[in-house]
């Protein structure tokens, strides 16, 4: 089979397109071939050397949508969907025309999703139903603060916070795309300057926000510790700009804030299966959408994909098989 592999760290120069033994199935685990495989910020740093635990030499790439060609009947021909935090960095990973992942790891895709499209939520939307459902139980009613709406996670948190009927402000550094999804469904958009902790406050009614949701972290965390209500939540998935902040101990503890880490990272492939099911319906029914597919390369242009992501492209990239 066709693959993308990279034996040492550096720029997307390093990926190769090289040809390696097609896996086979076996009592554990499936084949599945890959027919669209998106390209995440996380793959351009794997490939950079920014993660400690890659094992070389390696296929990266993390979500994948395809079919079962191969392991338990009830399974053949099934059109599936994935990503995994292992997949890509400790296994070879979704940038090959098959990749073989544990019969665990198989969730049916949403019919209304295009392999392209499926390919693309993996990453963005389990880190987002994580934060979001799973640790801040956020629910109908409740304001969330999306700092970095604008960007692919903090877009599929808008989307997941409508769904379960909460208020979304979007805090960003510029006004969402209105043809987006995220653009379309928020309530309120602040922007992130030095006024945003006044003007959400404003906007609810002096309490602040219920959860707030930082995809930024680093040099937002402090603002974002500002627009949590007493008692309210702060999710942090990243560390932009620096990984050590300060804040007021003493504001923290009388607000008694909640502060929750987020890593999908340390989900495998299997591990992020039960998720990536759990947001079928959303997808089925409507309440959710499939993200805006930027631009589309072949296999064997893998290394074009890496750099318009690493440029910092707008909407997904894709690889298709």
């Amino acid at each position: 089979m066709k693959a993308i592999q990279f034996k040492s760290f550096g720029s997307p120069e390093v990926l190769e397109v090289v040809d390696l033994p097609t896996p086979q199935a076996d009592a554990d685990n499936v084949v599945v071939q890959v027919k669209a495989a998106s390209v995440n910020p996380s793959d351009v740093k794997n490939v950079s050397g920014h993660f400690g635990h890659t094992v070389l030499p390696r296929t990266p790439g993390r979500d994948f949508s395809g079919v079962v060609v191969d392991g338990p009947p009830t399974w053949l021909g099934a059109e599936v969907w994935g990503t995994g935090g292992d997949i890509g960095f400790t296994r070879d990973g979704t940038h090959a025309e098959f990749i073989k992942v544990p019969l665990a790891a198989l969730s049916r895709k949403p019919k209304t999703l295009s392999h392209a499209q499926a390919s693309a939520i993996g990453v963005n939307f389990v880190v987002a139903w994580l934060g979001t459902v799973e640790y801040a139980h956020l629910e109908a009613g409740e304001t969330i603060a999306v700092i970095g709406a604008g960007g692919g996670v903090g877009g599929a948190v808008v989307q997941i916070a409508k769904a379960r009927g909460a208020r979304v402000i979007a805090v960003d550094r510029h006004p969402l795309d209105a043809d987006t999804p995220a653009g379309r469904l928020i309530d309120d958009y602040v922007p992130f300057d030095e006024n945003v902790t006044d003007r959400l406050r404003t906007l609810t009614g002096g309490a602040g926000a219920d959860v707030v949701y930082d995809t930024v972290g680093g040099v937002a965390f402090e603002t974002a510790l500002s627009l949590v209500k007493r008692r309210g939540r702060v999710l942090e998935i990243s560390a932009t700009g620096k990984r050590r902040v300060e804040f007021d101990l003493i504001d923290f503890y009388h607000n008694e804030t909640r502060l929750l880490g987020v890593d999908s990272a340390k989900l495998g492939v299997a591990d992020s299966a039960p998720l990536m099911t759990a947001l079928v319906e959303g997808f089925e029914t409507g309440k959710l959408s499939g993200p805006v597919i930027a631009q589309a390369f072949p296999l064997e242009r893998a290394r074009e994909a890496y750099e318009a992501v690493a440029a910092g492209t707008r909407g997904r990239v894709v690889i298709t098989m």
